[in-house]
C-alpha cells in the first residue's frame, strides 16, 4: 500500500488554466511553490518564465514606440563600411525620410543601420534603433535617439512592422534578407496592407530578382504578381517617394 500522502493525492488538478490528471498531477500548490524559499534557481530558465520575459518585451516595445510619428524602417548590412557609397546612400535616405515627415527605424547597429540613423539625426528627426541581444555584442549606434534592446528576434520583428509604414532595404546579408522576405510574406498573405517595400541598389539586388523571376515564379512556386510587391531603384528621391506614397502624408 502507498503512503497516506499518496492516498490523498487527487486524480485531477487545476493549476490556473492548466489541467493535470493521473500521473501528471504535481505535488503542492502554485502558491506553495512560490513562497517556498528552498530549492534552486532553475525556474528562471523554464519556458513559463520565458513567456513572462517575452510579454515584458512586447510591453516595453509598445510603450516606447506607441507615440512614434509615422515611420519607415530601413534595413541593411551591419558590415557596410563608413566610407562606402552604400553608407552615404543610407545617410541620404535617412535624411530624406525625415524631410518627408517620417521617423526612421533601424536595427540600431553599425553599417547601413548607423547611416540611416545618422541621416535622420542630422535632419533633426526621430531616430530609432531596435537592437537585439547577440553573442557578438554590438550595442546601439550613437545616432539613435530612442533605443530598445530585445532578447527575442520575433518580438523585435513585430516592432519593425507594427510601427512602420514601409521598408527601405539597402544591400545587406542574411539578417537583411530575413526581414525582407518576412515583410514580403506578410504583404503577400495580406497580414499587412498598403505596405510598400523598396530595394535600394539595382546592381546588388538584380541577381536575387532574376532568380525569383526565372526560377521561383517560372517553376510555379510564386506568382508573377508577387514580383510587384516590391520596387527597385538607385535614386534616393524615388526610393522615398515610393515608400511613402501610400501613407497619405
Amino acid at each position: 500500500m502507498g503512503s497516506p500522502e499518496e492516498a490523498r493525492k487527487p486524480d485531477t488538478q487545476r493549476l490556473g488554466p492548466v489541467l493535470r490528471r493521473r500521473d501528471q498531477v504535481q505535488p503542492g500548490t502554485t502558491d506553495q511553490r512560490l513562497l517556498d524559499t528552498e530549492g534552486d534557481s532553475e525556474w528562471v530558465h523554464t519556458d513559463p518564465w520565458r513567456v513572462m520575459r517575452i510579454q515584458s518585451e512586447f510591453v516595453e516595445g509598445f510603450g516606447a514606440l506607441a507615440e512614434l510619428p509615422s515611420a519607415i524602417s530601413v534595413f541593411g548590412s551591419a558590415r557596410t563600411p563608413v566610407d562606402s557609397p552604400d553608407y552615404e546612400s543610407g545617410v541620404r535616405i535617412g535624411r530624406a525620410l525625415v524631410d518627408a515627415g517620417f521617423a526612421v527605424i533601424t536595427g540600431g547597429g553599425p553599417g547601413a543601420m548607423e547611416a540611416a540613423n545618422k541621416g535622420a539625426r542630422e535632419a533633426k528627426g526621430v531616430s530609432v534603433g531596435l537592437g537585439i541581444e547577440l553573442p557578438f555584442e554590438q550595442g546601439l549606434n550613437p545616432h539613435v535617439d530612442i533605443g530598445v534592446n530585445f532578447r527575442y528576434f520575433f518580438v523585435r520583428k513585430t516592432m519593425f512592422v507594427k510601427y512602420a509604414q514601409g521598408f527601405v532595404v539597402l544591400p545587406g546579408g542574411l539578417g537583411t534578407l530575413d526581414e525582407l522576405f518576412e515583410a514580403l510574406t506578410l504583404v503577400q498573405t495580406r497580414k499587412v496592407t498598403r505596405f510598400p517595400i523598396v530595394l535600394f541598389g539595382t546592381r546588388y539586388w538584380s541577381g536575387l530578382i532574376d532568380w525569383l523571376r526565372d526560377t521561383v515564379v517560372a517553376q510555379g512556386k510564386a506568382s508573377e504578381k508577387d514580383l510587384l510587391l516590391f520596387h527597385v531603384t538607385d535614386d534616393v528621391d524615388e526610393a522615398v517617394a515610393l515608400v511613402t506614397k501610400e501613407t497619405g502624408k
